[in-house]
């Protein structure tokens, strides 16, 4: 009896200027399982962010600067049955790959991490405290680890160029074409953003987020989000 081979995963890290928190994101990812690949889609970076992906053994794309973009160019360059989108300043469960291919097994077409924050501050504890009321809320974003089927992510219409929250609306599309899970570990991310200055952060985001329940365009919420950084 012939034995069906596992179904290939190929990991996204969308990254601009991450020559520092790359090297550990991908080593974190080879520690997780066996992986088709890994691709850093790349947004023009001056620093050595492609020379380290490259010796790391990654694959490469390059696009210009937008997470949105970045991600559609590096999933257009992908071979593998499972596109798992990982940010290049993560921390994966070592059988995080094992529980990707378990859950589209079951029938997932989509799904995510639970996702936790580095550090101790404030900010750190209350953002991880946070995400479960965010999931029971239906928001979803990319830093916990979005990953979906080669089919469903082209029957949802991939992931657009979109200036901000390209990943709530891939996540909105996806879920109409098969079911969503949350798989039970952890995708830590790192807390670099709130650094000195988290009010100001989380009480942006969540201006973003009630504009953008309230139908204002990503296009415009872009705009704003660079003039109030």
């Amino acid at each position: 009896m012939t034995q069906t081979p596992p179904l290939r995963v190929s990991v996204i890290i969308p990254a601009l200027n991450e020559e520092q928190a790359l090297p550990g994101t991908l080593a974190s990812l080879r520690g997780a399982g066996e992986v088709h690949e890994i691709i850093v889609a790349d947004g023009g970076s001056t620093d050595g962010t492609e020379a380290i992906a490259r010796g790391l053994g990654a694959k490469v794309t390059q696009s210009a600067a937008g997470r949105g973009r970045q991600l559609a160019a590096g999933a257009a360059n992908a071979s593998g049955d499972i596109f798992w989108f990982v940010h290049a300043d993560a921390q994966v469960a070592v059988d995080a790959v094992e529980r990707i291919r378990t859950a589209v097994a079951a029938g997932a077409a989509a799904g995510n991490f639970r996702l936790r924050f580095t550090g101790d501050t404030t900010g750190a504890r209350f953002t991880t405290a946070y995400q479960p009321v965010l999931r029971a809320l239906g928001w979803v974003f990319g830093d916990s680890g979005i990953f979906a089927t080669r089919d469903s992510y082209a029957a949802a219409g991939g992931i657009q160029d979109l200036p901000i929250f390209e990943d709530v609306d891939f996540v909105k599309r996806v879920r109409r074409v098969g079911r969503f899970v949350t798989v039970p570990a952890f995708l830590t991310a790192s807390s670099r953003r709130f650094e000195g200055r988290y009010l100001r952060t989380f009480s942006l985001w969540t201006l973003m987020q009630m504009l953008y329940l309230a139908g204002v365009s990503p296009q415009r919420l872009g705009r704003m989000y660079r003039n109030a950084r």
